[in-house]
């Protein structure tokens, strides 16, 4: 990894957003963000689109965003393998540039955009990583039907069994990190996608020692293009998730103080 841009700001947060096929919602996601993310820091913030190549233009419709709004950029991909690359990628791109924060969510509008600033608000307040919680006080999943409800839930239910944690939400996507969080925890190691890429991320963290903080969000379906969820992102995490309890990790850095779970109550 390079070293970050020195002239960068720095309390810099970046918004990573990985697009497959988004044409109809990239335009609306960035503005959304940007209102916030602007109001926040007067500006001073990034936008980082990481397209897989879509084939319906959402890398063409992100060039030109990129041209509008000197805050966004556009890394291209050229094939789709998941998810997980593609915030691995985001993420090494934003800290070679200097981030402070670096936050990554939906760009489909399943996560509200409003909710930014309380993520990174509550990172600015002493949390490492701050997770937007659909399980917690406050939060919760809309529009969805009782079988993807179960396995949701079920899903992160099992993981904090197997893997030993306090964090309710582990499978969700929407999520804040300080730039020493994913330093630290060797981020460019992680092979996992799907679910299973956002349980591993939170498992590192937390077990090296870093303050995990869940702030209550509420989670809706997409209104516009195709889920890309599948069986086989859910599969995943299940037989993903004893490895990384019981398979070889990465050691915790020596600085690790051991970790702690925190909610944040309110909206």
């Amino acid at each position: 990894m390079s070293a970050p841009d020195p002239h960068a700001a720095q309390d810099l947060p970046w918004l990573i957003l990985p697009t497959y096929n988004e044409a109809e919602n990239i335009k609306g996601i960035v503005a959304a963000a940007g209102e916030v993310l602007g109001a926040t820091d007067d500006d001073a913030y990034k936008i980082l689109i990481v397209d897989d190549g879509s084939p319906d233009g959402t890398g063409d419709i992100a060039e030109r965003l990129s041209v509008e709004r000197e805050q966004v950029e556009v890394l291209h991909r050229t094939e789709k393998n998941g998810i997980g690359p593609a915030y691995l990628a985001g993420f090494a791109y934003a800290l070679d540039h200097g981030a402070a924060y670096v936050m990554e969510m939906d760009s489909d509008f399943s996560h509200d955009p409003a909710d930014l600033g309380r993520l990174l608000a509550a990172v600015r307040s002493g949390a490492d990583l701050a997770l937007g919680s659909r399980y917690v006080p406050g939060g919760g999943v809309v529009d969805w039907s009782l079988l993807r409800r179960f396995i949701s839930k079920g899903g992160s239910t099992y993981a904090r069994w197997v893997l030993g944690l306090g964090v309710r939400d582990l499978t969700g996507g929407f999520k804040c990190f300080k730039r020493e969080v994913l330093e630290a925890i060797h981020f460019d190691s992680v092979r996992s996608q799907g679910y299973a890429f956002q349980v591993e991320l939170t498992y590192r963290a937390s077990r090296a020692g870093f303050n995990v903080v869940e702030v209550p969000i509420v989670f809706k379906d997409r209104e516009l293009g195709e889920s890309k969820m599948s069986w086989w992102i859910a599969a995943e995490a299940m037989w993903l998730v004893p490895r990384l309890r019981f398979g070889r990790q990465p050691p915790p850095p020596p600085a690790a103080q051991g970790a702690q779970v925190d909610v944040l109550s309110g909206r």
